[in-house]
């Protein structure tokens, strides 16, 4: 492994101890987090929201099992 990565950092024009470190800042590097508003406004347009209504029992009530 040692040997692989000084190949890779010669290829790339630095030492070995410069790849390491940008294998690990690559590694660690998070991407940006998202407000709640912004997650929701990309996700799709799946349908109505009549399309996700539970079902009604003949007395009224929602069933607790409604893929049974």
């Amino acid at each position: 492994m040692v040997q692989r990565l000084r190949e890779v950092a010669a290829s790339h024009g630095r030492s070995a101890e410069a790849e390491h470190r940008a294998i690990l800042d690559a590694a660690l590097r998070r991407p940006p987090k998202r407000s709640f508003a912004e997650l929701l406004g990309r996700m799709p347009d799946v349908g109505r929201d009549e399309d996700f209504e539970r079902p009604v029992d003949p007395q009224g009530k929602r069933p607790s099992h409604v893929f049974d």
